[in-house]
């Protein structure tokens, strides 16, 4: 991703106070229990995924499973809440310092300076342990644990097209 394209996503998250959140239309795709979830992230995250449901809609016929990814694949941040700041930050160490990245993604979430580089590795797994215990679909479990892995190294052609289709929407919001 280029630095244009984090700059944009920064300034969305910004002035995302100004943009209103479409609940009716992430209440079309997700259960009373989901939704509620989906509620508890950030209004830019809210935002965001409603962005990427919008692109994967766009692509093609929408599974059910690939609309609840696009919504909550990000709902683990909402365990350490991150300012623009931060995210930038663990972007640019990873593309500067993968190394670095690492180190300090094994540290405590609870501390403020390791938070931002842990919650970028591990928000997928808790986003999908919270839509697990909500109810959500195996397959829509799967998307959402696996949505920062290479699509290419699964064998399941559904699940991986899927996966490719939630990260194309994804990165491009």
């Amino acid at each position: 991703m280029t630095a244009v394209y984090r700059i944009r996503q920064g300034l969305r998250a910004v002035f995302a106070f100004s943009q209103e959140v479409e609940l009716p239309l992430a209440a079309e795709y997700l259960t009373p229990e989901l939704l509620t979830l989906f509620q508890r992230m950030r209004r830019s995250e809210q935002l965001h995924s409603l962005n990427v449901l919008r692109a994967v809609l766009a692509q093609d016929s929408t599974p059910h499973d690939l609309a609840v990814a696009a919504l909550l694949h990000d709902v683990g941040k909402s365990r350490y809440p991150l300012g623009t700041w931060q995210k930038t930050l663990a972007v640019l160490v990873r593309g500067i310092s993968p190394r670095l990245f690492e180190h300090w993604s094994q540290g405590n979430p609870a501390n403020l300076w390791n938070r931002p580089f842990v919650v970028y590795v591990y928000h997928p797994a808790w986003s999908a342990q919270l839509i697990t215990d909500a109810g959500a679909s195996e397959n829509a479990i799967w998307l959402v644990a696996h949505h920062q892995e290479p699509a290419d190294q699964w064998n399941h052609h559904l699940l991986a097209d899927l996966l490719r289709r939630l990260q194309q929407a994804d990165d491009s919001n």
